[in-house]
């Protein structure tokens, strides 16, 4: 193994320090993948497979991929040290609880616009994954709050590092400015098969790493990184939905994360990174696979005992059942603006859901109530704690 690239002696706030240049991808010499690298890349191909068919028999798919991209939006972040929760972003977003104003929910709240953006330019526009579309898409992550002051959707014109307190004593510093259009070029270039074809799962990983080894912007680097996973799979045809998110195994194992880059660049060890994000990709597919089936089942539970128990006003209660699913934090005018109910109809409604514990009351409050879908919001929230 060698080192991925070149390390040059820059003045940076006034002190010398390494900053390191990466080699164009794909490597050089070309991987030669060892067999346990070839199986990890079949069991991630069939994990990814089998998560992606969930679109066909789950019966409302887009119900899942709503709160995937909000799920993901928050564990990013959380790796860039939001404190915020899943509970903080739902009343963020609810019309009932408006002007939460939490800059660490903002930032989350951009995420979910710079993938909503990223995925439009692939589908509706037909645009293909370039330096364009990835100056855009950080445009709409550093559109407000935090960052937004960091030059958005611009290459960064000036040294930046990675932990420490300044560059002389932080443990990587990317490429000097001026050498961030070329890099970037040449990954552009890796991006779209040149000068070879690489297959998805290979050119994710390795794309992932040298987008964060040339850490090209201010701000915001890591969460678009993140996200230049997603939209890669889903623009190769990988995923017909962005429903594959490694923010939550990134988390769980950060260091071994930042390790693993830091080897790629000193050393070169391109197949153990490789394995660490094939590892992610299996036990990630598998893990939503089985949260969705999870999620069915709890909404299979929660309508069999309001068959069971609901005597009067079934049918209304049946039909706010259906709209917590995709509202799960709602409050009695809203859902009887959605539902086209009385209020009073609503409010048996809900006391009928609390009664049976689907719903909670989240306020304390005798007026403006909102009530929370708990057992389900439970389900999503599994991993989104703050780190410590």
């Amino acid at each position: 193994m060698a080192a991925t690239g070149k390390h040059i002696t820059i003045s940076s706030v006034g002190e010398k320090v390494r900053a390191f240049i990466p080699n164009p991808l794909p490597p050089v010499p070309p991987l030669v993948l060892k067999s346990i690298d070839q199986d990890l890349i079949e069991k991630a191909n069939r994990a990814l497979g089998k998560l992606d068919g969930i679109t066909t028999y789950v019966p409302d798919a887009q119900l899942f991929i709503y709160f995937y991209v909000r799920k993901e939006a928050l564990l990013s972040s959380q790796i860039e040290g939001t404190q915020s929760s899943f509970s903080d972003f739902l009343l963020f977003e609810n019309e009932d609880a408006p002007g939460v104003p939490l800059d660490d929910v903002q930032e989350v709240s951009n995420y979910v616009a710079a993938m909503n953006h990223g995925l439009k330019r692939l589908r509706q526009d037909d645009f293909p994954i370039s330096l364009r579309l990835i100056r855009e898409i950080h445009r709409v992550l550093l559109s407000k709050g935090r960052g937004n002051d960091k030059n958005p959707g611009e290459f960064r014109r000036s040294q930046n590092w990675v932990g420490g307190s300044r560059p002389g004593n932080a443990l990587y510093v990317p490429p000097p400015p001026e050498h961030v259009a070329q890099c970037m070029g040449q990954l552009e270039l890796f991006l779209h098969d040149q000068p070879t074809r690489t297959p998805v799962l290979i050119k994710a990983a390795l794309a992932h790493a040298q987008f964060e080894t040339i850490h090209p912007f201010l701000d915001g680097n890591g969460r678009l990184g993140r996200l230049l996973i997603t939209l890669l799979l889903c623009a190769e045809d990988a995923l017909q939905e962005p429903l594959l998110y490694l923010s939550l195994y990134f988390k769980r194992n950060r260091q071994e994360y930042y390790d693993w880059l830091q080897r790629v660049r000193i050393k070169g060890d391109w197949n153990s990174w490789l394995q660490f994000f094939l590892n992610g990709v299996i036990e990630t597919a598998q893990q939503a696979t089985e949260t969705v089936n999870i999620v069915l089942q709890r909404f299979k539970d929660d309508r069999s005992q309001i068959d069971r128990q609901v005597r009067r006003n079934n049918e209304s209660t049946w039909r706010l059942h259906n709209l917590i699913k995709m509202k799960p934090m709602i409050s009695v005018p809203t859902a009887t603006n959605e539902l086209g109910l009385t209020a009073p109809t609503v409010r048996s409604a809900v006391k009928n859901l609390e009664a049976m514990g689907i719903l909670r009351e989240i306020t304390g409050k005798r007026r403006d109530r909102i009530y929370l879908y708990e057992p389900y919001v439970k389900i999503l929230d599994e991993g989104t704690e703050p780190l410590p």
